[in-house]
């Protein structure tokens, strides 16, 4: 790393100041030949453009925008789409920077138009580029990422390296605030390597700078010291183009170098190291002379100072510090607009410094100046937020409008498709109709046999599941019954024969499953029926009777099924009969045989 800390261009003092001037030289030359009157309206809208880009790199914003408004004017009217979507793409960046996204917007779709009338890859890439901006302006990095694909993919069979670069750029800073370390280095690179191909020493100095950053990623991962070399290697580069190519590298960009540079050696060498201090502290002086009489480049200028405070803290040198705070507080305040971010760090700077010094009146002061700015940038920010909301607003109303006209035109497709397609079926459907229809009607027919078929399954099915739990039903009353018997000659104290009752069981278990085969088949409304005829007044014990008698069994056969006495049997036949007003030579069994066949 030594030997690349301290090698300085040997005309460095002697060019500090012809850079500057020579930027003048570039305008003024632009100036001269755009004044010829035999130059053509193509030639004339690219000089135009390239005098806009000098004016918005230097920062001279309102030459900027009238010079570019001339260049999408002439192009305009000779019909050179190209440089007039050139000419939008630059009027775009120059509002968004100045605050007018609203304008900004209107001149991004502007772009988009004119794009289309050019149908031209490269005015579709630019286009895609404007969007980039606006959507970066919204903090919507998805739809920054979007744009920056659709942009690269129209250029991929006709290639321009300067619109290429500044989209890689863009695809770097994304990925940077999402600390992507992949996409940081793989797209810092490809923005090197095709400004390279191109003499645009500017966008050249930060892609350098965006190298630099890639490898400080690096370096942060795996803590190479090599990693850290490189980072110096490509912020040197970045600072030398100034000198090698005068005019062609605004003061702005080669101040940010400068103040990286200072940044860079005040992070990661130590206090005690004294050459790397007065590094720090010479590239921070050649920021702020850099930008002398520069237009919008206080908050540079600050930063710059401030390194300087930082450094004169660390010496101890509370006097020179208090000096490089103030200093920056008054060149903050010439901004127009001010900076309040930058405001608000500085202001925040001098309350604690003047607090940790005792001089508690100026501590209050620039305390109260933090409240003050602090209001003043959340206003800012609303009214950003505003601006902000509107557009966005406008943008998902356009995009409605395009989804609109994208669906109408596809439904129109859709028709156009479906007409000719209905067109054939209706000769294939005159033939096949008459078999169609047959066929169907024949299908029909049968599957509503089937399904009848199906229903009578079910129904069937479904009676027998009734007779089975209607059989299971009697033969599990008289177990309980006999259980209970048992129980009852128990409790009495009277002697029990098991092996009788066990025998006899068995005799009845096997009757019963004889009577169980002929009981599935009582008709399910048995019960109901006879119920129905003697008026509701048959009594469980009754029912189950008249399914014994249905069945077919004599009276000791029932006597034996509900233990009870052959003669309890006969009176509850007598009862039955008298509730369904039987007469007396009515046969009971006759009678109920009659209904299980109803």
């Amino acid at each position: 790393m030594k030997t690349l800390l301290y090698k300085l261009p040997i005309l460095f003092y002697l060019l500090l100041y012809f850079p500057a001037q020579a930027q003048n030289v570039l305008t003024d030359s632009l100036n001269s030949v755009l004044k010829n009157p035999s130059l053509g309206k193509k030639e004339k809208s690219e000089l135009l453009n390239q005098l806009a880009e000098l004016y918005r790199i230097n920062k001279n914003y309102p030459l900027a925008e009238t010079t570019a408004k001339q260049s999408a004017d002439i192009s305009i009217q000779a019909k050179n789409y190209l440089e007039a979507v050139k000419a939008y793409t630059l009027l775009v960046n120059i509002k968004i920077t100045t605050g007018k996204l609203s304008a900004a917007k209107h001149s991004s779709d502007s772009t988009l138009a004119l794009a289309k009338q050019a149908n031209n890859p490269i005015a579709m890439a630019y286009a895609y580029y404007t969007q980039v901006l606006i959507y970066k302006t919204l903090d919507d990095k998805q739809r920054v990422v979007e744009f920056c694909n659709l942009g690269l993919k129209a250029l991929e069979k006709t290639p321009d390296p300067y619109i290429a670069s500044r989209i890689y750029y863009r695809l770097y800073a994304v990925y940077s605030s999402w600390n992507n370390e992949e996409k940081v280095n793989l797209y810092a690179a490809r923005a090197t390597e095709n400004v390279l191909k191109i003499k645009d020493y500017n966008h050249l100095s930060n892609c350098y700078t965006a190298l630099s950053v890639a490898h400080e990623y690096n370096y942060q991962t795996t803590k190479n010291q090599a990693e850290l070399d490189s980072v110096l290697f490509y912020l040197q580069k970045s600072e030398k183009l100034y000198l090698q190519y005068p005019g062609h590298v605004a003061n702005h960009t080669y101040a940010i170098a400068c103040i990286d540079l200072a940044n860079f050696y005040l992070r990661y060498f130590p206090q005690t190291d004294k050459q790397a201090k007065a590094q720090a502290i010479r590239y921070a002086n050649t920021a702020i002379s850099a930008l002398k009489g520069i237009y919008n480049s206080q908050e540079v200028l600050a930063s710059g100072l401030g390194i300087l405070s930082e450094y004169a803290k660390l010496e101890g040198d509370y006097g020179k510090q208090e000096t490089y705070l103030l200093s920056a507080y008054e060149v903050i305040k010439t901004g127009k607009p001010v900076y309040y971010h930058t405001m608000l760090n500085v202001v925040q700077a001098l309350a604690d410094f003047y607090d940790r010094k005792g001089e508690l009146e100026k501590a209050i002061r620039f305390q109260k100046e933090v409240t003050e700015y602090t209001q003043k940038s959340f206003n800012e920010e609303q009214a950003l937020n505003a601006q902000k909301l509107e557009i966005q607003y406008e943008t998902e109303q356009k995009n409605n409008e395009v989804m609109l006209l994208k669906e109408r035109e596809e439904s129109h497709k859709q028709q156009n498709y479906l007409y000719a397609c209905i067109a054939i079926a209706s000769i294939f459907g005159l033939l096949f109709m008459f078999r169609s229809y047959h066929f169907k009607l024949r299908y029909a027919l049968q599957r509503e046999k089937q399904l009848e078929l199906e229903q009578q399954l079910l129904e069937t099915k479904q009676l027998q599941f009734k007779k089975e739990a209607m059989a299971n039903a009697l033969q599990l009353a008289h177990k309980n019954q006999m259980l209970y018997d048992i129980k009852e000659k128990l409790n009495d104290g009277d002697p029990v024969n098991i092996k009788k009752i066990w025998k006899e069981e068995q005799v009845m278990d096997q009757d019963f499953e004889d009577a169980k085969m002929q009981i599935q088949q009582v008709h399910p409304d048995f019960f109901n029926l006879i119920q129905n005829s003697a008026e509701k007044k048959l009594s469980p014990l009754d029912l189950k009777i008249c399914a014994y008698i249905y069945l077919k069994m004599d009276t000791r056969q029932i006597a034996q099924l509900m233990h009870v006495e052959a003669k309890s049997v006969r009176m509850s036949k007598y009862r039955i009969k008298q509730k369904l007003g039987l007469g007396k030579e009515e046969d009971l069994n006759i009678y109920l045989q009659a209904i299980g066949t109803t």
